[in-house]
């Protein structure tokens, strides 16, 4: 899976704090409880000891071994009883002092037996979420929640909508870093390029990969910043290396940034790059293929065309219908 590398940093070690906060915890209300009732004190002071004492016997018990590893646990067994009967006449409960993790099935390190716990994977995928560009969007814009009703009034968009909806839930239940697949999505505003935009990014960052949704406009102005935000505050600037590298790139709105030969650099190189690396990618735009090639390079539309499978969304601009269901 490829969860950003950023975001697996981060989650990594908030989970190495967790883990450290937990038996930090445990380790206080056990101070607190020798404090208060220094029998329990002594107690754990003999349960302690029995770890060295089973070490001993196993290594020199000889034939009675077994005998005297019974002899112990049965010790350990009348302490831990006596010691939680002490906890309870004081108004503690017995597990007063054990380490309490937030997921108990990995004890807080995230890994169970070696793969990774399903609360880690969680944690990135609200991450994910954070950072793909569109989390509100993300919460509201799913599969689910697309409805194909708005197009009814007209069969033929009705049959274009389904299929695209079909393509689309296809590409994200089977999306794969080793099998590279491009979208190229055409058609007016308000007929639903964003929304299943978005039902795509969800469901693959919900299946454990590294989304970027972006708008042309904003991943133009990351790199104007970047080539000419640095000269100005000396700072790094925006890191655009993230549309690189990303496993998935949904650039929302082509055509609706200022074209000229900076911008067309920058998308061409970002394309480009990305078909060299095998990097799926998603793009929408209102424009028509003839629109396209009136607009960009032909270095730009003869990959847009020739590599990404063209899905076109027709019929009436959904908010409309809704405005127009709302009055009546």
């Amino acid at each position: 899976m490829g969860y950003n590398r950023e975001n697996y940093k981060r989650i990594r070690e908030e989970y190495q704090t967790k883990y450290l906060r937990a038996r930090d915890a445990a380790d206080a209300r056990r101070a607190e409880l020798h404090m208060q009732i220094p029998a329990v004190a002594e107690i754990d002071r003999e349960l302690a000891a029995t770890g060295l004492e089973i070490m001993r016997v196993t290594l020199t018990g000889g034939e009675t071994r077994e005998q005297k590893l019974a002899d112990i646990r049965a010790r350990n067994g009348i302490l831990q009883d006596a010691r939680a009967e002490l906890l309870r006449a004081a108004g503690y409960p017995a597990d007063y002092s054990s380490v309490h993790y937030e997921c108990e099935a990995c004890s807080d390190s995230g890994y169970v037996d070696g793969k990774m716990c399903a609360c880690m994977r969680r944690a990135l995928t609200m991450a994910g979420y954070e950072t793909s560009g569109i989390g509100t969007l993300l919460q509201s814009q799913t599969f689910e929640t697309f409805s194909l009703e708005y197009y009814r009034q007209n069969p033929a968009a009705y049959e274009a909508m389904a299929r695209n909806l079909d393509v689309m839930k296809r590409f994200a239940d089977h999306f794969s870093e080793d099998n590279m697949r491009n979208l190229l999505l055409m058609g007016s505003t308000g007929l639903g390029k964003t929304h299943l935009s978005s039902a795509v990014a969800r469901r693959v960052i919900d299946r454990g990969f590294d989304v970027q949704y972006v708008t042309a406009v904003g991943m133009l102005a990351d790199f104007e910043y970047q080539r000419f935000g640095n000269s100005i505050s000396g700072d790094e600037g925006e890191n655009v290396a993230r549309y690189y590298d990303c496993d998935l790139l949904i650039i929302d709105d082509l055509g609706t940034e200022m074209i000229n030969q900076f911008t067309l650099s920058c998308i061409y190189n970002v394309i480009n790059i990305r078909l060299t690396r095998k990097k799926s990618t998603i793009i929408s735009t209102n424009f028509s293929q003839k629109e396209l090639r009136e607009k960009y390079w032909d270095r730009i539309t003869s990959r847009l065309l020739g590599e990404y499978y063209p899905l076109i969304f027709s019929g009436t601009d959904v908010r409309r219908v809704r405005l127009a269901a709302k009055q009546k």
